[in-house]
């Protein structure tokens, strides 16, 4: 796996938040049906890349996460990063490119009941395993927002024992 790092945040911060976003596809990913979506990953990664207190994104040697294995599930993919905050991370997620594929997201992926997506924070520097987020993810179908793993309609700020409750501009919620 390559590493796309940007380093000036890491050292103002002690945590930064890490994310993991999992979807399941409705068809494979070199199909007709997934090709506004595939065609749309280079352009949207770079905007991440780029973006105001972006820190870090797990992606292959390919530039992007869709080959990279999570619970075993050839159906599933994957999306992490790491970001300066939450304010950073919601800020891309609901501007340009990536607000206009999270608005089509239903023609991509199957609608689930469990939770895909979750939040903890990191010590500065860390980089997450897909293990890591996996354990997060299992951690919060099971115990709902904890300090260890939460969303953003319910978080925690590093070291905080209540939750803090935020926003989400309606119907924009994190899950798939």
């Amino acid at each position: 796996m390559t590493d796309t790092t940007r380093t000036e945040t890491t050292d103002t911060a002690a945590f930064e938040l890490a994310q993991v976003n999992i979807a399941r596809l409705r068809f494979p990913l070199d199909s007709p049906e997934l090709k506004d979506f595939v065609d749309a990953l280079d352009p949207v990664n770079a905007d991440a890349d780029a973006a105001e207190g972006f820190v870090w994104r797990l992606q292959s040697d390919d530039g992007d996460a869709t080959d990279i294995d999570v619970f075993g599930d050839a159906w599933l993919i994957v999306n992490m990063s790491v970001w300066r905050d939450a304010n950073a991370l919601t800020a891309y997620m609901y501007q340009g490119q990536h607000r206009e594929m999270l608005s089509r997201r239903r023609e991509w992926f199957e609608r689930v009941q469990e939770a895909m997506a979750t939040l903890w924070w990191v010590p500065a520097g860390h980089r997450p395993t897909v293990a890591e987020a996996e354990a997060r993810l299992l951690h919060l179908r099971t115990n709902g927002p904890t300090p260890y793993a939460f969303t953003l309609r319910t978080s925690f700020p590093p070291g905080a024992s209540e939750p803090v409750l935020g926003e989400v501009p309606e119907g924009l919620g994190c899950s798939v």
